[in-house]
């Protein structure tokens, strides 16, 4: 396999069967540049992540979640058939016609939501390929062979999903928020349906400016932020 080629600014390094997300963290807290890529791309699976040193606060840093998952949306629609549709779950699932075929995650540190953190980096995982798909045990997970996609190059998607991003990025920087909002809400998947997260069952009425969840309860509406979803990393 070819080394993915990445926008400049940012560089790629192969995680060989490790998992490219905890490579990132420990890379991060050693002190590498933000913009690094690490990656690793098996017959069924894409893993890959990207470092990011925000100079806001954690809790304004974080959507770089949901610009990752515009990102990948936007690379993949470009790379797959039309009739295949990316969806994204409020704490980072990425669904293809309806059903779970991955995932983004976050992690930072420090992790207090009103400072800058060092790092933070955001993960995306992939299901390439299943074995569980011939058996309809599992409705409502998926992989991109599954769904008609399996002509999708890794490599390719995996390149133009940091590309996609740095779009997104730098729209984010010149005009903040919004578009990523808009943009983002016309993917989301399940508002205005029950969801329960984190112990707290209600209705998913949407996202606030910090894209933090607005869930309806019988007693009120509560915000549940975005920092809540970060993975803690040992």
């Amino acid at each position: 396999m070819n080394g993915a080629q990445f926008p400049p600014l940012f560089s790629g390094l192969v995680t060989a069967g490790a998992d490219p997300f905890r490579v990132a963290c420990e890379e991060a807290t050693k002190g590498c540049d933000a913009g690094l890529v690490t990656y690793d791309i098996a017959p069924d699976r894409l893993r890959a992540a990207i470092v990011f040193a925000p100079e806001i606060s954690l809790r304004d840093a974080m959507v770089m979640l949901p610009v990752c998952g515009v990102g990948f949306q936007n690379a993949f629609g470009a790379l797959a058939p039309p009739e295949v549709s990316v969806h994204l779950d409020w704490n980072g699932g990425l669904r293809l016609n309806g059903a779970r075929c991955g995932m983004l995650q976050a992690a930072a540190a420090p992790g207090d939501p009103d400072s800058a953190p060092d790092w933070l980096v955001i993960g995306l995982d992939l299901t390439l390929w299943s074995d569980q798909e011939e058996t309809g045990t599992t409705p409502d997970i998926t992989s991109l062979s599954a769904e008609g996609c399996g002509e999708v190059d890794p490599v390719e998607l995996l390149e133009a999903w940091v590309r996609h991003t740095l779009v997104w990025i730098n729209r984010w920087d010149d005009e903040g928020v919004k578009p990523v909002h808009n943009e983002w809400t016309g993917l989301a998947h399940g508002i205005g349906d029950p969801i329960t997260l984190q112990g707290k069952t209600g209705t998913y009425r949407g996202i606030d400016e910090t894209f933090g969840l607005l869930l309806q309860q019988e007693d009120g509406s509560t915000i549940i932020p975005l920092t809540s979803t970060l993975r803690k990393m040992p």
